[in-house]
Order: C-alpha cells, then structure tokens, then sequence
C-alpha cells in the first residue's frame, strides 16, 4: 500500500497534512504520535471510511480488514453469528462464512465460547473478537487503531502475540500510544505531529540519528549518585547517573576515573535510547 500526500481537511482546520508513506509486504509498522495528532482520521482514510482531501491511496484491490478503536458489537449475536456476518459482509459464501468463522475464531482462541453472546465478553474477548471480524476474509492488509490501549498488561501480551502471528501472511499497520509495544513488534515507524509526518524508519536507523551515547552508572547508595551528579553536571534518575561517552569514549576510560570515587557502584552497561525517549525528542522539535 501507498499512501502519496495524504491530505485531510474539516473546512478550515487540516487535520493531516502531505502525508506519505509506504506499506511493505509482511510489515508492521507503528503509528505514533500525541492525542489529536491524525492517527485515526489516517486511518479511516486508507479504509475508505473518509475521503482524503487531496492525495491517493494505492493497495492494488487487496482485501484490507479493519479494527477500529472502539469496536462495537450487536449484542443478541452470538460471537460465531457476528463473525459469520462480518465474513458474508465480505463477499463470501454462507458456507465459506461459516468455514472462516471458525477459522478466525479458534485462532484469535475464542473457539469454547462460539455459542455466548457478544454482550456477556470481557473487554480482552471483545478485542479477540474485533480481530477475528478483521481477519476473517484473510485480508492482505489489516489495520488497527489503538489495538491494546483498553486491555490490561495480560491482554496486551496476548494481543501482540497474535499480531506477531498475523505479521506472518499480513501487512499491519496499527497506531498505538504505548511504545514499549511499538518497540516489541515494528518493521517501520511513522511519527505524527499536528497532522504532519514529522519522522520516519526502522527503529534502527531512527535510533542512529537520535542516538544519545551514554554510560549508564548505577551506585549503591543514593547519596553516592547525587554527589555525583552534582559535581559532575550529568542527569540523574534515582542511583543511576548517565555520563555522556563524550566525556569517557571507552569503558576503560570511566572505569579508571570512576576507581577515584571510591563509591561502590552496582553496574555499569552502555544506555540504548528508549523509544520513548526518542519519541520526546522527536515531537520537541
């Protein structure tokens, strides 16, 4: 799928701005960026739910299954009814539906409740059962706005390792605010801000360009960091003080300073910049 200048605009308020990207085959990528950014509205336009108003979508006709952020339910269906409907709705036969329903349904691992309704789900059901509709036509994209952000830490372990699964035979692209999960499970990552595509790549080359080089000290005593810190001008978080590489190119070279502190010290590892403090940076410029 491409997406060339995206644009979408609500009278005089343009909610994406030029935007453009590529969806490789048997990707994921992630789509982050603050509340308001354009990640939904994004969204509803490489579904065809809204029109962009300037710019093209080309996916070559591939099926596309969709998760919105709130997925809604007929309450009186059963979970196999709603999900043989959302595969009739799809273009297939009774009996091919019937056939993916339970295809769908035993692999999102909702096979023992086929038969209760979608109103009686917990929340993490209903999530399974809002991936198993998106699914249920073997799309070759699927597109999911905010899959985990309603789910507890058990449900979104669960919900990634289906996505992992799906990444499989299946192009994602999901938006999402938690970022540990982006880190988990992405081939490319998209940064929005205000609309705009602001930063874009694999969390590797990202990393490279915002990369911060720094030794991560972890003392034993608080007392011990904070006088570090304070002498030494360099931030510190609890015991652990991170100390530019600037400063000492090499782990020989902090080692022998830090032998003149005589502090006792726990650890010592080079710091990877989180993608959340990537993320800060990114949206602060």
């Amino acid at each position: 799928m491409i997406a060339a200048h995206l644009t979408k605009q609500f009278g005089a308020h343009i909610v994406v701005n030029d935007v453009s990207f590529t969806l490789e085959p048997h990707t994921a990528t992630a789509l982050i960026g603050p509340n308001g950014a354009g990640k939904t509205t994004i969204l509803s336009m490489l579904t065809g739910l809204l029109k962009p108003t300037a710019g093209t979508i080309t996916n070559n006709d591939v099926q596309i299954g969709f998760l919105p952020q709130y997925p809604q339910f007929y309450p009186w269906m059963t979970v196999l009814e709603f999900t043989e409907m959302a595969a009739r709705l799809s273009g297939l036969s009774t009996k091919e539906a019937r056939s993916r329903a339970h295809e769908a349904l035993s692999f999102v691992g909702l096979e023992e409740v086929l038969t209760k309704k979608t109103a009686a789900l917990s929340g993490g059901m209903k999530q399974r059962l809002g991936i198993a509709q998106a699914i249920v036509h073997r799309p070759a994209i699927l597109l999911l706005d905010e899959p985990v952000s309603a789910l507890d830490p058990f449900g979104r372990r669960d919900m990634m390792s289906l996505l992992k699964k799906l990444q499989q035979t299946t192009t994602i692209l999901y938006s999402t605010h938690i970022l540990n999960d982006a880190e988990e499970m992405t081939d490319q990552i998209l940064f929005l801000k205000d609309g705009a595509l602001i930063e874009q790549g694999t969390l590797p080359s990202i990393r490279a360009r915002y990369m911060d080089p720094r030794f991560a000290v972890t003392f034993c005593e608080q007392a011990d960091a904070q006088a570090f810190s304070t002498q030494h001008q360099v931030e510190l978080i609890e015991k652990t003080v991170f100390v530019p590489m600037t400063s000492y190119p090499t782990m020989q070279h902090l080692l022998s300073f830090l032998s003149t502190t005589y502090a006792p010290i726990v650890k010592i590892e080079q710091h990877t910049s989180s993608l959340e403090e990537i993320f800060m940076k990114v949206m602060s410029l």
